[in-house]
């Protein structure tokens, strides 16, 4: 099977849930650890900014009467693309040190690869994303006749998901972080909190599909948000918790403090 037609395969949803006699997550437990992180985190302020176009999105307000400049899709997608495998704080430099050097996409789609990579090297993974970000510039150029996504807004979540799967390097966890920062719509992204929700043998397509039919979409937003973000805190839970510098700046200091714990079976 040709790499493409694998990265549609895992963006598919039939409608179908993998799972359908498993009950969790319920809408109740779901909003239940929503309640318990917030409780304990606040809600994230690196979210904030999407949180309230969502709310504006969900009130009928044209987002792009507020005060607060709406994000581009293509420069979300970007962002999200220099989010992996780095910590925030370098992607949002790798971020800001791109834009300096090239402050229109045009410049970044005939600036020379190695120029790209030295502005975002600070993010990690410079040549693996440098040849992402200009292959999508390249395709939408090619296609599209300009480097916009803003047609993505009229689209449907599949038509989104089908429309983003052409894109080399787009794996369904991008196409579902565009849905849901960029785009306003109830997604799920697929992180590392499971919390038994599916069983051990899932992989991620049919977890991303089960916790899409399972969490209410009222609650998936705030709930990602701070499932990713507890991850991150929590020492218990954390990917890195044996690190001795990871210890040291975790908020959640020992695993009898993380709320998650009371919803482990």
């Amino acid at each position: 099977m040709s790499k493409s037609l694998k990265r549609k395969r895992l963006l598919q949803d039939d409608g179908g849930d993998p799972y359908p006699e498993l009950l969790r997550p319920s809408a109740e437990e779901c909003r239940d650890v929503r309640d318990a992180l917030l409780s304990l985190h606040g809600f994230p302020p690196e979210f904030a900014s999407y949180r309230r176009q969502r709310l504006r999105s969900l009130d009928g307000h044209d987002t792009q009467c507020s005060d607060e400049e709406e994000e581009s899709v293509l420069d979300g997608l970007v962002k999200i693309l220099l989010s992996q495998n780095t910590t925030e704080a370098n992607s949002q430099r790798a971020f800001a040190s791109l834009k300096a050097a090239f402050p229109k996409w045009e410049d970044v789609l005939v600036a020379e690869p190695n120029s790209v990579e030295n502005a975002i090297r600070c993010g990690g993974l410079a040549p693996k994303k440098t040849v992402c970000i200009k292959n999508i510039l390249s395709r939408l150029q090619r296609e599209r006749g300009s480097l916009c996504l803003e047609y993505l807004r009229g689209l449907t979540v599949e038509e989104v998901k089908t429309e983003l799967s052409h894109f080399k390097g787009i794996g369904p966890k991008t196409v579902s972080c565009v849905l849901m920062f960029n785009l306003q719509h109830n997604d799920f992204p697929v992180d590392t909190h499971a919390l038994g929700w599916v069983p051990k043998t899932a992989d991620r397509n049919r977890t991303y599909v089960h916790l899409n039919h399972r969490i209410p979409d009222e609650l998936k937003f705030d709930l990602n948000c701070l499932l990713y973000t507890h991850g991150k805190l929590c020492s218990n839970c954390k990917k890195n918790a044996a690190k001795p510098k990871a210890k040291a700046k975790a908020k959640v200091a020992s695993p009898d403090d993380c709320p998650l714990l009371g919803f482990l079976v």
